[in-house]
């Protein structure tokens, strides 16, 4: 059994892999002073309810809050007994960072990587939409290349500075509203957000479909895999995701775990 954690500045998000299937897959909320006993504690009773501790045979662990990282890695230690595999630009990813700096790219980014090249054919190049605290697009092409991506503030950051620097505008669901110009103000707020988000991501991905074609001459096809906890808020208005895995992320990680 294999448990992977994978720490978000939002969200930590964990699975338990049985050799063939998730068992079971969990989302909670990143709480950054949390320490290594509440976690563990959590963890261990997360766990229980689905397998016994003695069957998990290992942990590996990605994280983008460094604080977070020393305190989960404890937790497995004492309440786990494993020492998990923290990803690190170390590692055999069985894919090919080229970027400017490689043990600069995120750990998530590089496990969304690995899992969109693990499920894309032989000729075809990715792009994973990652929406999360940040969105990100990033790029793997058909033979095993992360050349890097792009990085903007996610939609729920967006939101946020907008109702904390306008005074008389109040927060609203995140959803998409009945059409693109806002009868009222809610709907106004929400098209702005929600549509404008849609419109950014139609308008990046053709243009990274075009250096793709410069940089990776071997694709004969692009496929955009969405992941992130945010995707939902925006996948039924636009064509431009072929696929759609909210647990992407956690099969990088467990790639990545097979392969060291």
């Amino acid at each position: 059994m294999l448990l992977a954690i994978d720490i978000g500045n939002t969200n930590v998000v964990l699975g338990v892999w049985d050799g063939e299937e998730w068992l079971i897959q969990w989302r909670l909320r990143t709480v950054r002073n949390r320490t290594a006993d509440e976690f563990g504690i959590q963890l261990r009773s997360l766990i229980r309810d689905t397998i016994s501790i003695s069957m998990l045979e290992r942990i590996v662990l990605c994280s983008v809050v460094p604080k977070l990282t020393i305190s989960i890695q404890e937790a497995c230690q004492r309440y786990l007994k494993k020492e998990p595999l923290i990803i690190s630009s170390a590692l055999d990813f069985g894919i090919v960072n080229e970027t400017d700096v490689p043990e600069l790219v995120g750990a998530d980014r590089l496990a969304n990587a690995v899992a969109a090249y693990d499920t894309t054919e032989a000729d075809t190049a990715a792009i994973v939409i990652d929406m999360g605290t940040a969105t990100k697009l990033d790029v793997v092409t058909s033979d095993g290349r992360f050349p890097g991506g792009v990085i903007s503030p996610g939609l729920g950051i967006t939101a946020d500075a907008l109702f904390s620097r306008a005074a008389k505008l109040s927060q609203v669901d995140l959803v998409a509203p009945p059409n693109v110009i806002g009868r009222n103000t809610v709907h106004a707020i929400q098209s702005g957000l929600v549509n404008g988000y849609v419109t950014m991501l139609e308008g990046l991905v053709p243009k990274i479909k075009a250096e793709i074609k410069e940089i990776d001459p071997g694709a004969a096809n692009v496929i955009v895999i969405a992941t992130g906890g945010l995707i939902p808020v925006v996948e039924s208005i636009t064509d431009v995701i072929q696929l759609s895995d909210p647990w992407l992320t956690l099969k990088g990680l467990r790639l990545i775990a097979d392969r060291n």
